[in-house]
């Protein structure tokens, strides 16, 4: 298959700097994996629908072990990773022969041609790879018409204001000729080490796994393709493409119900706001987010999924799932609190729910099978539950099963 000039660029970028680093074990991946956790992934996506763990999935810009993951991780699924890198496939390949992944399928092809499969989709899954393209919302676009009309994609591009740091260094890059070579790269590591402490890159120099290596340093500072969407431009991305915004993947960051932001004088302000507004300027406000990570469906498909309702009496049929990532800190806890709920994929440290005894013992009781009415009926306050509930979804420590 012979690729476009601009493809080619990014594909002889990741010929030289495989990303992610390729990876020699995935057991450890494939033990982590469980049934349950399986069931919080897809109600995360698909809410409103029984769940089922035999999708069929496209993995779209798999690089080196993005399409082994998923079919380790959903095992009865068919997986389809794609990949303008002959070397990323390769890798893969490898693992597959290795760990006997047998459902998994790896095609070299640009995102823009996906429709060459000639098939359709239940799931895509497309991160940290549309804003690399050369036309991004032809890839988008490319990648809706293989959604199926009740399918979800997953979407991840880079965001610009927490980035900034890079995008300077970029610039110090090209105005220098920092080319790819080992030698360019490896003077390149060395002069980061010289950055001021308050340089906008430092934090993610210290905290980043992209800059720990050569490839991620590469990716990050000398891709010849790079561009990224602040929320706004984000959601026009998506309309643009055919879609309409269903969530965050991780939500909280984005709320002005939580974190530090519900205490601020402004926290009434930023609540009147329509979600979009409040996305848009809960990012100024954070002014760190490095990227955007969102479910999506098609627009010709009138979908509620990913919309609740805690006004009337619907939420009492929601089934209640922890998301695995979450966990109770009982260390030096605020006054009154019993826990502590943090959603170890956070990565603002003021986004953590204390929760007194009464409401830990809601929470003791979710078990993926009874409703939050059922829940109710032991604790006879719907009132409370009503907004305990509504927070642990805000906060990224639930997900709601409201297929019944």
């Amino acid at each position: 298959m012979a690729l476009t000039s601009d493809d080619a660029a990014v594909s002889e970028f990741y010929e030289r700097f495989p990303y992610p680093p390729p990876q020699d074990d995935v057991e450890a991946y494939r033990r982590a994996w469980s049934d349950a956790r399986r069931r919080a992934e897809s109600h995360l996506v698909w809410p409103a629908e029984r769940y089922r763990d035999d999708r069929s999935i496209l993995v779209a810009g798999c690089g080196t072990i993005q399409a082994a993951h998923y079919a380790l991780r959903w095992p009865r699924a068919r997986v389809v990773g794609i990949d303008v890198s002959a070397t990323s496939l390769a890798f893969t390949e490898e693992l597959k022969r290795r760990h006997n992944i047998e459902n998994l399928e790896l095609r070299q092809l640009a995102v823009e041609r996906v429709g060459d499969l000639g098939e359709t989709f239940e799931y895509v899954v497309c991160t940290g790879v549309l804003h690399h393209l050369p036309n991004p919302d032809a890839g988008l676009r490319a990648l809706r018409d293989v959604l199926e009309p009740a399918g979800a994609i997953n979407v991840m591009v880079y965001a610009p204001y927490g980035r900034a740091g890079i995008y300077m260094l970029a610039e110090y890059c090209r105005r220098l000729g920092i080319g790819r070579t080992d030698h360019d790269v490896n003077d390149l590591a060395a002069t980061l080490k010289a950055l001021p402490a308050d340089h906008p890159l430092t934090p993610l120099l210290r905290n980043s796994p992209d800059f720990a290596d050569r490839s991620g340093l590469a990716d990050a500072l000398l891709h010849p393709q790079d561009r990224s969407y602040s929320v706004p431009q984000f959601l026009d991305f998506l309309a643009r493409g055919g879609l309409t915004f269903a969530r965050w993947v991780r939500q909280a960051p984005y709320l002005p119900w939580c974190g530090a932001l519900a205490s601020t004088p402004h926290q009434s302000r930023l609540a009147a706001l329509t979600p979009e507004a409040q996305f848009a300027a809960v990012e100024l406000l954070r002014g760190t987010m490095a990227r955007h990570s969102a479910i999506a469906y098609r627009a010709d498909q009138f979908r509620l999924d990913a919309a609740f309702d805690f006004d009337a009496d619907e939420w009492l049929r929601y089934t209640p799932i922890r998301l695995p990532d979450t966990i109770e800190v009982r260390d030096r806890l605020p006054p009154g609190a019993s826990a502590v709920l943090i959603n170890r994929n956070h990565t603002y440290a003021d986004l953590y729910l204390p929760i007194d005894a009464r409401r830990e013992r809601m929470l003791t009781a979710i078990d993926g099978k009874r409703t939050i009415a059922e829940i109710c009926d032991q604790d006879g306050d719907r009132a409370a539950a009503r907004t305990f509930f509504e927070q642990l979804w805000r906060w990224d420590q639930i997900v709601f099963d409201s297929s019944l």
